[in-house]
């Protein structure tokens, strides 16, 4: 489980954070939801070190990253995977080499196990056979699915997902959705998805956390989402806007 407590953050002089607490599932699919310019993102990349917080604690599975130095925060972030937005593949590499790139960086695996891993996390996307192809000549759907390739090549205790829907059509969305539920699954990965997709959160959400005006406004299970609408009015905006 990944829990954030009292977690503040402020840019400048602008508060984006207001003494945000919540409890990531371990072995489920967690969504951060919301509309834009709420703290949805900020609250993602402070879990992972990518901005500092200002106060609070940040837990993955009881060890305080908060509190740790370098050389601990590097052994958590090592049991991390990230799928971006805009997936961040290299350009200059191939499919295959943006997937041994972690790899390469943080283990001492021989060049046949860096081989052997490349090829299963391919193969685990659908993407077998794929491996000299270039980011330019692949389908946007195809970029999501190496860039879940590579999150996924550490073999992490927890995956973040920032919009992984973003500029996909409908039905490619739904793969990389059922993708995310399916190695969540067949890992025991805490994933986290940072999204304002009502259809993932319908389709594969198992526990939702709304962010509004930079505080959490609501937390449960996709079950008790439709309750908590009736007297939730910001939360009942969101989702029937969301459709």
């Amino acid at each position: 489980m990944i829990s954030v407590r009292n977690i503040n953050k402020t840019f400048g002089k602008q508060q984006v954070l207001f003494d945000v607490s919540a409890d990531f599932q371990s072995g489920r699919v967690n969504l951060i939801i919301g509309q834009s310019g709420q703290g949805k993102s900020v609250l993602a990349k402070s879990m992972v070190g990518l901005h500092e917080v200002d106060s609070g604690q940040i837990l993955f599975d009881g060890r305080d990253f908060t509190s740790m130095d370098k050389t601990d925060r590097s052994e958590i972030r090592q049991e991390i995977g990230m799928l971006f937005q805009g997936s961040a593949l290299f350009d200059s590499m191939t499919v295959e080499e943006n997937v041994k790139f972690p790899l390469s960086m943080f283990t001492k695996m021989t060049k046949k196990e860096m081989q052997d891993r490349v090829d299963f996390c391919l193969e685990r996307v659908n993407l077998q056979g794929r491996n000299a192809l270039y980011p330019s000549e692949c389908s946007g759907g195809m970029q999501k699915r190496v860039g879940i390739a590579r999150a996924i090549a550490m073999n992490p205790k927890y995956l973040f997902c920032d919009e992984p829907n973003s500029g996909l059509d409908p039905l490619t969305s739904r793969v990389i959705d059922n993708l995310l539920h399916d190695i969540t699954k067949e890992f025991g990965i805490t994933t986290i998805i940072n999204s304002h997709d009502m259809k993932t959160v319908k389709d594969i959400g198992e526990h939702i956390v709304f962010m509004h005006q930079g505080q959490k406004w609501w937390e449960g299970s996709k079950e008790e989402l439709s309750e908590a609408q009736k007297s939730n009015p910001e939360l009942d905006a969101f989702v029937k806007a969301s459709f």
